[in-house]
């Protein structure tokens, strides 16, 4: 999200930062120069409520949602489900629903990148602003360091709100404030959403940025959204406006020194403007204009189902609560929806560190006669090292007591091993050096499914602020559950316990390749991420 050049942080470096942090501790000789730092704190936080705009006059986009119900033979307030894998459809989907917005957009983020598909992004919230649309920004600050003039720029535009949540103090160095206030600090809002007009919201794993929507000439990131409409989004308001308003989201000119004068906005426009100009020809944006979210609708690129949803949310005091107080927590709502499971339970999860509690869970699961597949990342497609340290050492015994657990092929992940109707569909993972799961997505029982930004490890469970939906729809669920089993041999190495030692197998042209060690990873990166295993600190995975 940038006017001027800026550098941005990728997503690996901030999820390296912000979870190495929990694992390792600073020299004193670094720690007392971190001491030296200037003193200073967060302003007092005078911002005042707002709420979601609703029963709104004339909404286009509701009209649009009603006579696409009736088209396809739904109730006009039916909850519908558009499951977005792609990542170009998935920025298709927001960029089409920006362009309708009317009259407002709430987007709440961990990362928002300053890359092609941020800066589009950006653009179109200024687009949609310039239309008289309110456009309110809520973004965690792990993302957003050295971005203060851009934000407070951006929010000079009358119809431009942005807050940061549990931000830095400026002006002090942040590792210092990692060291000195961990436990607080380091207690992100790691929540995804994208709602327009009230009518339309999207929920999943996606932030904002390249790496997720198909972009990036090098990495992509497997990811899957929800879009959903009916009266499913106006819970997904509510949470966003206890978000907005809670004490720790911080107007950016509470925070930024920087101010603009009069002539700023027009300046803005017409900077914009000249960026989106320039990008006419880049092929990315060829791609995105050629479609729009109604367009991959009726060509029956993306699938839509109709059934019953409700949002599950940590409360945002969460960060600032003892971790005991489960009654913020998301987990407890989840909870009795995975207990209650009688055949098959499947869980994708990119990073997913169980610890001894969630071990003996899985053992009662399959005590129960469950059958239970997990997918998560392996060594090579995991982009933070230290998630992958924790999670090895509980592999053997998962293996032992018969859960069916599948690692990530790095060279080989397409997008399209999910929900595709069509096995033609060219997935934009393809070509791409390297690819990483960040879709989280749990199955139960082919009968109702979990999608958001829970990932099944001590950081999501107890640290960080989460946000998804569960969706009780057998059409929807069956169809994720027979897609992971059609494709799940072609994208992942399937793990097996051979005389008390793993092997990773997988087919490639009908012949079945078998590995003895993390599959094509160095000694020295094995021995880092075995020394990893053995340092404390868990919790913070």
């Amino acid at each position: 999200m940038v006017i001027t050049g800026i550098k941005k942080i990728t997503n690996s470096e901030c999820e390296i930062i912000h979870r190495e942090c929990g694992m390792y501790q600073l020299s004193l000789g670094l720690a007392l120069a971190f001491l030296l730092t200037a003193c200073s704190s967060l302003p007092e936080n005078s911002s005042e409520p707002s709420y979601t705009l609703d029963n709104l006059v004339n909404n286009q986009l509701e009209q649009k949602i009603i006579s696409a119900n009736r088209e396809i033979g739904f109730a006009d307030n039916a909850v519908t489900m558009l499951l977005l894998d792609d990542g170009t459809d998935a920025f298709i989907a927001r960029l089409s629903l920006l362009n309708s917005a009317q009259n407002s957009v709430d987007l709440q983020y961990y990362l928002y990148h300053s890359d092609l598909s941020g800066n589009l992004l950006t653009m179109a919230l200024w687009q949609a602003a310039e239309r008289g649309v309110r456009v309110r920004l809520l973004l965690d600050d792990m993302d957003m360091a050295g971005k203060d003039k851009t934000l407070s720029a951006l929010a000079s535009h009358p119809n431009i709100n942005i807050r940061l949540f549990n931000p830095f103090v400026r002006g002090k160095n942040r590792s210092s404030q990692f060291v000195f206030q961990f436990g607080a600090i380091t207690r992100r809002m790691h929540n995804k959403s994208f709602t327009v007009d009230n009518s339309i919201s999207i929920l999943g794993g996606r932030n904002i940025g390249d790496v997720y929507f198909g972009a990036d000439e090098n990495t992509v990131f497997g990811d899957l959204d929800v879009a959903l409409t009916g009266p499913v989004v106006t819970e997904v308001s509510h949470s966003f406006d206890a978000y907005w308003n809670s004490p720790l989201a911080y107007p950016i000119q509470l925070l930024s020194s920087y101010e603009w004068e009069a002539q700023t906005t027009e300046l803005i426009s017409q900077a914009l403007t000249q960026k989106w100009e320039n990008k006419q020809q880049h092929a990315y944006v060829k791609q995105l204009k050629a479609n729009n979210l109604m367009e991959l609708i009726h060509t029956n690129q993306v699938n839509i189902y109709t059934g019953e949803a409700k949002i599950l949310v940590d409360d945002p005091a969460k960060i600032t609560a003892s971790r005991s107080k489960q009654q913020y927590h998301l987990a407890p709502q989840l909870a009795p929806y995975i207990h209650g499971a009688e055949n098959e339970l499947i869980i994708v999860s990119p990073y997913f560190v169980p610890g001894k509690e969630g071990v003996e869970f899985f053992a009662d699961l399959i005590k129960r006669g469950i059958t239970v597949k997990v997918l998560t990342n392996s060594l090579k497609s995991n982009d933070v090292m230290v998630v992958h340290a924790g999670y090895r050492k509980y592999r053997k015994a998962l293996l032992a007591m018969g859960v069916k657990l599948y690692e990530m092929d790095s060279k080989l992940l397409t997008s399209d091993y999910v929900f595709s109707k069509t096995d033609n569909k060219k997935s934009s993972i393809w070509g791409k050096s390297k690819a990483s799961l960040h879709a989280k997505y749990f199955v139960i029982d082919r009968k109702s499914t979990f999608i958001g930004s829970l990932n099944l490890d001590p950081r999501s469970l107890y640290e960080n602020t989460e946000i998804g939906v569960i969706l009780e729809t057998e059409a929807l669920s069956e169809d994720v559950a027979e897609q992971f089993d059609n494709h799940i041999n072609q994208i992942a190495f399937e793990l097996s316990l051979v005389d008390n030692n793993i092997i990773w197998s997988k087919i490639e042209s009908g012949e079945t390749i078998t590995y003895d060690k993390e599959p094509y990873s160095s000694w020295w990166e094995r021995f880092k991420v075995g020394f990893i295993s053995y340092l404390p600190g868990e919790s913070q995975l």
